[in-house]
């Protein structure tokens, strides 16, 4: 799946921006001690950040609305996006605000430990709103970080008649039914689906969710593909997950979210695009450092060529 020609989608993502440490572990800690990692990597990350340098990667243009401290950390995490070729103009930097961070551990089989910190000032209501009704972004894309800001986002976005998706993960089911209404593509996590349909079953949920929700929903599922609706009573479309040796599932839904966000944008049909996403998320995978190892257009295009 080519990139149109001539074209630069242009994807505006809302919510999380933070400094993560990565430490690469055989296992998981089991309890208190200490213990030594096979590898460490320090990078600016956050849902919507590395949605938004995963976009830039893949050759879309885009640009991130959060907020940091105007501290250190806040210096890193928007130098190191703006390096990514992420615009960083709508970051938000708030005074005496610590920006956030988090420590993660990875085990050899990929699964994770997340410890994050969130300074409270930083989900405070936006001041300003980027020109979203003005036309300048062709898909306005959300996490579930910065509540006040997504919703403001996805109205905007309705209003201007241009895609509003939201990055459904787990988060308190208030914050999430008052998002879930402003979205036109509704792409949920499982454990996410979960929560706000009572489904254990991740077929179940999408039908649950497409009964609630007008428009797209889908639910991605992991090793087990993704299932979505595109608003069809009943039918669940599904799409199987590559398959690839694991090494570090951190930062996949991200990925898969923001190659979503740019195939959707390119205008693709959805096989199209679940595919995309799912082959762009198969190769994260396989790579240590969280959405470091986002891949490249030309990455992307040679699985699927190959598969």
């Amino acid at each position: 799946m080519t990139m149109p020609a001539n074209t630069k989608p242009r994807i505006l993502c809302v919510g999380a921006l933070t400094m993560d440490t990565i430490f690469r572990m055989d296992t998981l800690p089991p309890g208190p001690g200490k213990f030594i990692p096979q590898e460490a990597v320090e990078i600016a990350a956050g849902m919507a950040s590395s949605q938004a340098a995963t976009v830039a990667r893949l050759g879309g243009s885009a640009s991130l609305w959060a907020s940091a401290g105007l501290d250190h950390i806040g210096d890193r995490v928007v130098a190191e996006l703006a390096e990514e070729g992420v615009d960083c103009t709508f970051v938000r930097r708030i005074q005496g605000a610590r920006s956030a961070f988090s420590s993660i551990f990875v085990d050899r089989s990929g699964e994770r430990m997340i410890v994050p910190f969130y300074d409270k000032t930083l989900l405070s209501a936006p001041e300003q709103i980027p020109p979203i009704e003005d036309g300048a972004f062709d898909v306005v894309m959300t996490d579930v970080r910065w509540p006040l800001a997504a919703a403001t986002a996805l109205r905007a976005a309705r209003e201007a008649g241009i895609h509003g998706v939201l990055d459904a993960d787990v988060a308190p089911l208030e914050t999430l039914e008052r998002l879930l209404p402003f979205a036109s593509h509704i792409v949920a996590s499982e454990p996410a689906a979960e929560i706000i349909t009572g489904e254990t079953d991740i077929e179940r949920a999408v039908i649950a969710l497409a009964a609630r929700y007008r428009g797209f929903v889908a639910v991605t599922g992991g090793s087990k593909g993704c299932y979505w609706s595109g608003g069809e009573a009943g039918i669940v479309h599904h799409m199987p997950a590559f398959a690839v040796d694991a090494v570090d599932t951190l930062a996949a839904g991200d990925v898969f979210h923001g190659a979503f966000a740019l195939a959707l944008a390119e205008g693709h049909g959805m096989e199209e695009i679940m595919r995309f996403a799912s082959a762009a998320a198969a190769i994260k995978c396989t790579r240590f450092g969280g959405r470091a190892g986002a891949p490249t257009r030309n990455e992307v295009e040679h699985l699927l060529f190959n598969s």
